[in-house]
């Protein structure tokens, strides 16, 4: 398997691995969106690949902090989504697409990333509940789904000294995407 970031022609490529992951068409447009959305930039798009067959990718947004009271300049991102063809999973292939992109992520500067998923999945891989740790949702998440939403510090100390509302691109910035 390798990763490779995702260029504009392979879009087809991506379209193809979200359809078939989540057997319908509503995350490929979301995708479809969110890479020709301007608020979403800049934006991390990447592929893996088994075999030259494009079987997972994931996407990363830009996002920012509403309120944050320490007004510390702060980078963040939203993962959203990630996506593994059926025949390929419980195959490590979405976990080495998140610690891909959070290693490029942190080199770009990037301090944190949420994102809004399954909390055993995503603990797994270093994410912690973000509203207990001040950080709230474009929208309110309802109790009993509040972990999640998720978080993960990419430079020491990030969590603890800013908190605040993420305001996500524009088309994230729909309700009915923060619902879990």
């Amino acid at each position: 398997m390798h990763i490779r970031e995702a260029s504009n022609s392979d879009l087809e490529d991506v379209l193809l691995v979200e359809r078939l992951a989540f057997g319908e068409e509503e995350e490929a447009e979301l995708v479809k969106y969110l890479v020709s959305d301007r608020s979403a930039y800049p934006i991390l798009s990447l592929l893996a690949f088994k075999d030259e067959r494009p079987v997972g990718h994931i996407l990363f947004t830009k996002a920012h902090l509403r309120n944050n009271q320490n007004r510390l300049p702060v980078s963040i991102a939203i993962l959203a989504p990630l996506a593994v063809v059926p025949d390929a999973q419980k195959q490590g292939i979405g976990e080495k697409l998140i610690e891909t992109g959070l290693e490029l992520l942190s080199k770009s500067g990037v301090a944190l990333v949420f994102v809004l998923g399954y909390p055993e999945y995503y603990s797994r891989r270093g994410f912690k509940p973000a509203g207990r740790l001040g950080f709230d949702a474009p929208y309110p998440i309802p109790d009993k789904h509040a972990d999640a939403w998720m978080v993960q510090a990419l430079r020491p100390g990030a969590i603890g000294s800013i908190s605040g509302q993420v305001i996500c691109a524009d088309t994230l910035n729909k309700p009915e995407y923060w619902r879990e």
